[in-house]
């Protein structure tokens, strides 16, 4: 894979004009690939490493919520929706997605059938993330859509004496199981922090902060700053429980940590910054995770066990675009030479074993020499997590990221 220039000759920063324009192209590259996901017959298709659809299997809840989600914050940064994904993913979510007969969203779909009528946790936070930033792209179904998955989140998922997210049931609302897990409500953190931007409504921050509490200043600093995954219906941590290998992997998972700690200075600039509890325990869940979870040849292990060994040392994609979102974020509030070490040696990874540079896009696992792996993924997952990596950067907040690449507009041509 070609090298690229990252920056200035100490590497790469965010501030460098050197590093935007980088930021900028690969941001451009990434969505001129994804705009091939709009298949011919108008739903969404998983791309392979060239950019041609994988087969016309079933639509999952993710996708959709994912793509109007991040051609959402391009089109507030400049970039034109030339492919018209933000308005099919929204007629998608709200024709298919909806389940009329039972409300809710259902995990997914195969032409105007239901593939997998579950109800997840994880798929209706990202229905709520969806909408929250076509209303701040200006969407015309953005209200419509917004009010009624936060009245399911309300009437469904929330656990009100928990003040945190339950995880899934059937078509029907039947619960199923007693579990309940962290990545949901790490991505309803998320969710909800979007919705305040977009709305206003003091609720979302207050349960976002709420979420953050309970698993960052609550399980985090009792368990070595590594944050359990998985939890039984008390919310009291499994510590054996193993699920489904992408979503709910035994162990902890660092790049979750990454996530949770740019989330948390997020909530924590959005309240005001009160007090300076939050860049304290952001600052420990990544430095925690990068001394755990970094390899000898680079590149961040998946999974860990809980005593922070290396569980499973596949190298995935997004884990490192979290990093780069978290240091991102460290670099702008509190900047040190590690920080800037850190962000740099991230960049260079990606550089090197994830981004293509012909195509655009970033491969989802690096493989021997200069080839991806095609083992865990099937082609090109997602634009989600590397465009955020990309866009985050070039604004200078740790929140209303959406206002300030509206703001600043750095993807317009």
């Amino acid at each position: 894979m070609e090298r690229t220039d990252l920056g200035d000759a100490d590497g790469c920063r965010p501030e460098d004009p050197a590093h935007r324009r980088f930021l900028i192209r690969d941001a451009l590259a990434a969505l001129e690939f994804f705009d091939a996901s709009v298949g011919n017959d108008g739903d969404f298709r998983t791309l392979g490493l060239a950019g041609r659809p994988l087969g016309d299997g079933p639509l999952e809840l993710h996708t959709t919520t994912r793509l109007v989600h991040s051609y959402g914050l391009a089109h507030l940064a400049g970039r034109a929706d030339r492919a018209g994904v933000i308005d099919r993913g929204m007629d998608l979510l709200w024709r298919r997605h909806r389940d009329a007969r039972h409300g809710g969203y259902v995990w997914s779909v195969q032409g105007d059938a239901v593939a997998d009528g579950t109800k997840l946790a994880y798929g209706h936070v990202f229905v709520l993330l969806a909408a929250s930033t076509a209303k701040l792209a200006g969407h015309p179904d953005a209200d419509r859509l917004l009010a009624d998955v936060a009245q399911v989140l309300e009437d469904r998922f929330w656990d009100k004496g928990a003040g945190l997210l339950r995880d899934e049931f059937t078509r029907d609302w039947q619960p199923f199981s007693a579990y309940r897990g962290m990545n949901a409500n790490m991505h309803g953190a998320e969710a909800l922090l979007a919705a305040h931007e977009a709305t206003g409504g003091g609720e979302y921050l207050g349960r976002a902060g709420g979420i953050l509490a309970f698993f960052i200043g609550g399980q985090a600093a009792r368990n070595g700053w590594r944050i359990p995954e998985h939890y039984d219906a008390a919310w009291r941590p499994d510590p054996g429980y193993e699920g489904d290998p992408m979503f709910r992997p035994a162990g902890t998972t660092p790049g979750h940590s990454f996530e949770m700690a740019r989330l948390l200075l997020h909530w924590w600039d959005l309240a005001g910054r009160p007090g300076t509890d939050a860049p304290v325990q952001a600052r420990h869940l990544v430095d925690t995770a990068l001394a755990d979870a970094w390899l000898p040849g680079g590149g961040l292990a998946y999974t860990l066990d809980f005593d922070g060994r290396v569980a499973r040392p596949d190298r995935y994609w997004w884990p490192v675009t979290e990093a780069i979102g978290a240091l991102a974020a460290l670099l702008k509030l509190d900047p040190r030479p590690c920080d800037q070490d850190w962000y740099r040696r991230l960049w260079r990874f990606a550089d090197a074993h994830l981004i293509d540079h012909g195509r655009g896009g970033w491969f989802p696992e690096p493989g021997a020499g200069d080839r991806p792996a095609t083992g865990q993924f099937q082609g090109k997952p997602d634009i989600y997590h590397a465009l955020q990596a990309d866009l985050f950067p070039l604004v200078p907040g740790l929140s209303r990221h959406a206002q300030g690449l509206a703001g600043a507009r750095p993807l317009k041509s």
